[in-house]
């Protein structure tokens, strides 16, 4: 490792880039961070840098919950391994590039706190099976001001989907995004104005799933702090407004042999056994994996019947009104999409528990439903999603088989965490079942995620 420890400094250095920034997602999907002076990457990094394990189970308000025992056994440290394959330069800053890092204990076991580590290991069991996860991520997100104390969208121009250009972006802001995330080479092909006003869109090219979560995560730290550079946020999360649609995040899953043969059809126009068992894991598994894909108090405003966002458990032919579509391309384009996400959930986190149920699945060889036909809302024969963050705790909280996939110790801290959130929301709102984005979401969470 030293030798390509020295390697990297050496090209770093050749391309006038003085700063390392280590990075990692925590449990909340929160981008934690050190700067590495490149002239000291050798010792930077040979033995970490070391975090505290504290940073695990810090909330959105600052504090610092005991779960998985992390404050009870004295707030240890845990340390990182810096991940080559993800250097990327940062244009928007002055010699600067960002690198992805590894969590494990002082002992190098693995961190079961980490969400990337938990992804790698749900990774491993596709490998076990001759599998590989293909994921193309789909992000939405939304430019905003606060002035005199109150979040704004960056402009109120209306009836602008696909589009591009002044009218839906005065300042040059989403263009100047665009150029910078092209020189991060990592996957950005298209881009256009979203639905409702200030809302965007940008395509990323699919890939092997820890790539594809990885690009995603650095796809999202980057653009908020471009958008933080010129004093406005760009948010992610669900519903920012009530006067406007809300942003997901739909992810498109495959898995290919070895060879990369795509293993989701029949070898005509029908799907394969392997496809219907991982339609048959999400959908059955379905309560459970929407308080990974939707980790927020505010996430459950998007949702509803005639929202165009999920509502059942269900699953369809090119049908957006279902929460697994089947888009119609087949042989090398079959997939999946998946369209319960939310802009804020954690890209490792939202990605394995998707994996997770489709191996379940697979392993338990689940026959899959009927597919659902015309605007699913109303099909009786498919269960209700959870409607609140505190319902779909629950529902993961009492499924041992996703929980199996995961980590014991992961699971714990992310159910401390969203339980504190719904706490001090309905401590702070008048009516907690208002179905109207509330001042507290605003603060909670439009500028973290």
């Amino acid at each position: 490792m030293s030798n390509a420890i020295h390697e990297i400094r050496e090209r770093l250095e050749k391309e006038g880039l003085d700063i390392l920034r280590v990075i990692f997602a925590d449990v909340l999907g929160t981008t934690r961070s050190k700067y590495v002076l490149t002239s000291e990457l050798e010792r930077g990094v040979k033995h970490g840098p070391a975090f505290c394990q504290g940073v695990w189970v810090t909330a959105n308000d600052g504090g610092v919950l005991d779960a998985g025992n992390i404050v009870s056994d004295g707030l240890q440290d845990f340390i990182t391994k810096l991940d080559p394959k993800t250097i990327k330069n940062l244009p928007y800053e002055t010699g600067m590039a960002c690198a992805i890092v590894d969590a494990y204990n002082p002992d190098w076991s693995e961190n079961l706190f980490a969400p990337r580590t938990i992804l790698k290991r749900i990774i491993a069991e596709y490998t076990k099976l001759g599998l590989v996860p293909v994921v193309g991520p789909e992000l939405e997100f939304y430019i905003a001001k606060k002035i005199d104390g109150k979040y704004s969208r960056a402009h109120e121009n209306v009836g602008f989907v696909y589009t591009t250009g002044a009218m839906v972006d005065p300042d040059g802001t989403f263009l100047r995004i665009i150029r910078a995330l092209d020189k991060m080479n990592i996957g950005v092909v298209a881009a256009n104005h979203e639905f409702s006003p200030s809302q965007y869109e940008i395509n990323l090219w699919h890939s092997e799933a820890l790539s594809a979560a990885d690009r995603t995560f650095i796809f999202k730290t980057a653009i908020k702090d471009m958008v933080a550079k010129e004093d406005k946020i760009a948010t992610f999360i669900g519903k920012p407004w009530s006067d406007e649609g809300g942003s997901g995040f739909h992810l498109h899953f495959s898995v290919e042999d070895m060879h990369g043969k795509n293993k989701m059809h029949d070898g005509g126009a029908g799907l394969s056994d392997i496809s219907r068992h991982m339609i048959a894991g999400i959908v059955e598994n379905a309560a459970a994996i929407t308080a990974l894909c939707n980790p927020t108090v505010n996430a459950f405003k998007r949702l509803g019947p005639d929202t165009l966002a999920p509502y059942r458990a269900n699953w369809g032919f090119d049908n957006r009104s279902c929460m697994v579509r089947i888009p119609p391309e087949r042989d090398a384009g079959t997939r999946l999409e998946i369209r319960v996400g939310d802009g804020a959930a954690n890209p490792y986190l939202i990605i394995a528990v998707i994996l997770a149920a489709g191996l379940d699945g697979i392993h338990r060889k689940l026959s899959c439903p009927q597919p659902a036909e015309g605007m699913a809302y109303d099909n009786e024969s498919a269960p209700i999603l959870p409607m609140s963050l505190k319902e779909a705790l629950n529902a993961l909280d009492a499924n041992e088989n996703i929980k199996s996939y995961l980590s014991a110790e992961l699971v714990e801290v992310f159910l401390a965490l969203k339980r504190d959130e719904i706490m001090r929301y309905e401590k702070n709102v008048d009516d907690p079942n208002t179905r109207a984005v509330t001042g507290w979401e605003q603060e909670e969470y439009l500028s973290r995620f």
